[in-house]
């Protein structure tokens, strides 16, 4: 049984939002069983971005129940389903966020939508749920909204079990995320494990630290590594004692943090990458939306690009220096993750192309100025 969902929020600093609507559809694989869409007064401010964007504002949610209040509902109608969502770990962060100001652990198995297309439809341009159940054909009604957004979830997801008609891609990622057949002592360990963004530490018996990695799962990516027979994965289930874990709140910060302690830390089951000058070059794109967008990526020799870097830290922190110089959206130079609005709209730092509220022409007279600076030094004289 799966319990589909879409969460919409007030918009503002991580792990400090509150959910202003939310829509739960109970699922069986064939049909919808049961419902719970509800409106929330999320106590706090919405941001003005998220007005424009979903619709809801302050004034309709005065009288709303607050979260407390839906609590047990959600807690029954999810019971002994696994979550799906279009980004579930969103949707999945910000309810254990809710329940846990109100001291409730809240767990669940999650699906992520959004991962099982990339893996069952490879050939799509864009995962993003618009534009996704459109390509395929998939009416949606009330975009933004959670009830429209759930039932356009319900709908691909039900798509994409057809579509895996041997069941052998979701079977599988519900078994990776199980842990019935780990030993016990394995199974402590992830037991302990957050389901949230960050780079964790794998600790052998004398404390030395064999292995570091990220993922915007911890506890997935380690029962992953638990589960799996590879070499190296083998070699982690032998060796571990513990696992440490520092959260970094964006994927970006995880895959800076992790790149500076595997530099630093050299453990011993990372692997050994050959040292390259120049490993790491700034692309420019245009999205669909016709806004020019930045991106660091590997040197590839098929690549076009505007400079090169010498590391991956001295290209990230050089998007952030553009960001706040050229004042680029943080979505569009690929620092921001966020499902909606960045959070530089909500604080007046962004202008609003994430949203399409700044005209593309506007926002790219400043994007292009980054690539004229650039030009005017040598190719690799930019990025420094």
């Amino acid at each position: 049984m799966y319990a589909i969902l879409d969460i919409e929020t007030t918009g503002g600093q991580y792990n400090q939002e509150g959910i202003t609507e939310i829509a739960i559809y109970q699922f069986d694989g064939h049909q919808v069983t049961d419902q719970f869409i509800s409106l929330i007064n999320p106590e706090r401010e919405i941001q003005p971005f998220v007005v424009k964007l979903t619709g809801i504002n302050n004034q309709m949610l005065r009288n709303a129940p607050k979260f407390f209040e839906v609590a047990k509902r959600i807690v029954e109608i999810t019971e002994g389903c696994t979550l799906v969502a279009h980004n579930a770990s969103f949707d999945y962060r910000i309810l254990q966020t809710e329940f846990r100001r109100l001291g409730y652990d809240f767990k669940r198995e999650t699906l992520c939508t959004v991962e099982l297309s990339q893996q069952l439809l490879p050939e799509k341009e864009s995962y993003s749920l618009g534009k996704l159940t459109r390509s395929l054909g998939i009416p949606v009604s009330q975009r933004h909204r959670a009830s429209g957004d759930a039932m356009a979830t319900v709908k691909l997801f039900k798509y994409l079990l057809e579509k895996d008609s041997g069941k052998n891609i979701i079977t599988q990622w519900v078994k990776n995320l199980k842990n019935d057949e780990l030993p016990i002592r394995l199974i402590k360990i992830v037991e302990e494990l957050p389901e949230r963004v960050g780079v964790y530490y794998v600790h052998n018996k004398s404390g030395s630290i064999v292995y570091v990695g990220k993922d915007k799962n911890i506890k997935r990516r380690v029962n992953q590594h638990f589960t799996s027979s590879a070499k190296r994965d083998v070699l982690l289930q032998k060796n571990v004692h513990t696992i440490t874990y520092e959260e970094t709140g964006t994927e970006l910060i995880a895959r800076l943090k992790h790149a500076q302690e595997v530099a630093k830390i050299k453990p011993k089951y990372n692997r050994k990458k050959t040292t390259k000058a120049l490993q790491y070059v700034l692309r420019a794109f245009r999205n669909a939306n016709d806004y020019l967008c930045f991106s660091v990526d590997m040197l590839r020799a098929q690549y076009e690009f505007i400079t090169t870097f010498d590391n991956l830290f001295q290209a990230q922190n050089f998007l952030y220096k553009i960001t706040e110089e050229f004042e680029l959206c943080p979505k569009l130079t690929s620092i921001s993750q966020a499902k909606e609005g960045c959070y530089n709209a909500s604080i007046g730092k962004c202008k609003g192309a994430c949203m399409n509220l700044e005209p593309a022409e506007s926002y790219n007279t400043r994007a292009y100025s980054v690539i004229e600076k650039i030009r005017i030094y040598k190719p690799n004289d930019g990025a420094h």
